[in-house]
């Protein structure tokens, strides 16, 4: 081991960092662990400790680096004291070979092509949504109930082939998932989002469609062919992964763009830079807020620590996207900026499948949103607001506009 590299960093462990002096800023706590260099000690959530890697050139290398697996926390021990027992499609807490089966099986459901083929139907779902909002005669109106969570929740009722008249509890029961923070109530949700679409599993079998489940059960590249729990456990995947990041980064973004009035102007009077917008809010505010979980599958030595078989590491997307070492004034909000390769769809074998329609989605959405309300603006201070700085996907509770 080399002078320069530790155990353990000499500042000691440290809290997982979740305080924002302001809401669409990270943790001021990221910034401080970033410039001392080497990645941190941090206490985990659920107990023990692990590594937290802050500076985007390190969390680009850890999500790029085999030796770090996917098979991490929220894995069921297997019965034999063997390694994690991973439920059935779940492919996000998987390596390769088997995240690469399920990943190619998905990449013709999210391709370029069926995302223009979708596009109609996502312009439809909002024009929708603005009526809805229209109707009320100016507000007040909560965003993220009358628009960011209904649009993501159609979207993926349309992907996976929901049946129209399922539609309402499809958005009933993913909404109750997406809402409420008791455990014992989430499980309950989590098994009537899993029983539903396993009753539509067990649909499309017996009539496939045109639709991805559809897809996946009829797959001639799917062998052996992808069991009824494999489908719930990617059809659970999918709602649960596209929905709540895509609905935070709705509300989010339009809360972002109203209080930047300069860009939501240049943006109402050049809806072509809808584009541009996006991809500098997903930088911006990175709603996947804690990073990505890995697991050292063996004894690493990397960005001047050694980290041990089995010990955590977490590879913070927000920290990385407000670098100054990769992004030049990384604290503004700037859409001017040249295309970045930014890290809030991950990077490597595990970066988000769906990112293609998310950023479809946001673009239609947000360009929309601003053209149809020239006048949006918050109902209520923005002090007043509530954010969820200590789930997963971080959003604002309720946005209530008027117009």
């Amino acid at each position: 081991m080399s002078e320069t590299e530790t155990d353990a960093p000499a500042a000691g462990v440290v809290s997982l960092p979740t305080a924002r002096r302001c809401p669409l800023d990270p943790p001021e706590e990221y910034g401080r662990i970033r410039k001392a260099g080497a990645p941190a000690r941090v206490a985990l959530p659920g107990g023990g400790q692990g590594w937290l890697f802050t500076r985007y050139e390190d969390v680009r290398a850890v999500l790029a680096d085999p030796r770090f697996s996917s098979r991490t926390h929220g894995v069921a021990p297997a019965g034999d004291g063997g390694p994690a027992r991973v439920p059935p499609g779940m492919f996000i807490l998987m390596d390769p070979p088997e995240h690469t089966r399920y990943r190619r099986l998905l990449n013709g459901g999210f391709s370029a092509r069926r995302i223009r083929k979708l596009m109609p139907r996502i312009e439809q779902i909002v024009e929708e949504r603005l009526a809805a909002m229209a109707a009320t005669g100016g507000g007040p109106v909560d965003v993220v109930r009358e628009f960011a969570l209904p649009i993501p929740s159609l979207v993926v009722c349309e992907l996976l082939g929901v049946p129209y008249e399922d539609v309402a509890e499809f958005q009933r029961t993913s909404s109750t998932l997406l809402s409420l923070e008791d455990d014992a109530e989430v499980d309950a949700a989590r098994d009537e989002v899993c029983a539903f679409i396993h009753r539509l599993v067990v649909a499309k079998r017996a009539r496939p469609a045109d639709d991805l489940l559809s897809e996946l059960i009829t797959a001639p590249d799917a062998q052996p062919p992808l069991t009824d729990e494999e489908l719930v456990g990617m059809g659970t995947l999918l709602l649960v992964a596209g929905h709540e990041s895509t609905a935070s980064m709705l509300a989010l973004g339009l809360l972002t763009l109203l209080e930047h009035p300069e860009r939501l102007a240049a943006l109402r009077d050049d809806p072509d830079r809808a584009e541009r917008v996006v991809d500098e809010l997903l930088r911006y505010l990175t709603v996947f807020q804690f990073g990505m979980f890995r697991t050292a599958a063996e004894d690493v030595e990397t960005a001047g620590v050694r980290i041990r078989q089995g010990e955590t590491v977490i590879a913070s997307l927000a920290a990385a996207n407000r670098d100054p070492e990769r992004f030049a004034g990384p604290d503004a909000f700037d859409p001017g900026r040249r295309r970045s390769t930014h890290l809030s769809f991950g990077h490597g074998v595990h970066q988000c499948v769906g990112l293609q329609l998310a950023r479809a989605e946001l673009t239609i959405a947000l360009r929309a949103l601003v053209r149809r309300f020239p006048g949006l603006e918050l109902a209520v201070p923005v002090q007043e607001l509530k954010f969820r700085e200590g789930a997963v996907v971080y959003g604002v509770e309720e946005l209530p506009v008027r117009w």
